[in-house]
């Protein structure tokens, strides 16, 4: 069963990565397109996925070891990665956004929310660190 649950974990974190990867390169490059703060940049953007994406590979090698705790927290800070995509909204109007933008600020929202989802189910409903 272990087993089953690091795959469903591993599929979803590869999802989110190769979501959030396409819409912070997206991001990075139309920079000046996205309404957000000024203090957003290129270079910023690319570090802030690359920083959180490794918390999110540490968070899946830390349940790979069985130190389910540690990592849900790493899991739950990573899932901010995605989760924290619909903030662009806070910036500018919706119809500022292009189709190609909104599609990536939500595929975000949703591969943060399923990564976010399994930590909770792992921790509280399915209780992996007790068994």
């Amino acid at each position: 069963m272990k087993q089953k649950h690091q795959t469903l974990l591993l599929f979803l974190l590869i999802a989110s990565i190769i979501s959030t990867g396409f819409h912070y390169t997206d991001n990075a490059i139309f920079i000046a397109r996205y309404p957000e703060p000024e203090w957003f940049t290129t270079s910023g953007v690319f570090m802030t996925w690359a920083i959180m994406t490794l918390v999110g590979l540490i968070g899946y090698w830390l349940y790979t070891q069985e130190k389910f705790w540690a990592s849900y927290l790493f899991l739950s800070v990573y899932s901010f990665t995605g989760l924290s995509s619909p903030a662009h909204y806070f910036y500018g109007a919706m119809s500022v956004f292009s189709l190609k933008m909104h599609a990536l600020i939500w595929s975000d929202a949703l591969t943060g929310l399923l990564v976010l989802g399994f930590a909770i189910w792992s921790a509280l409903l399915n209780k992996d660190w007790q068994k």
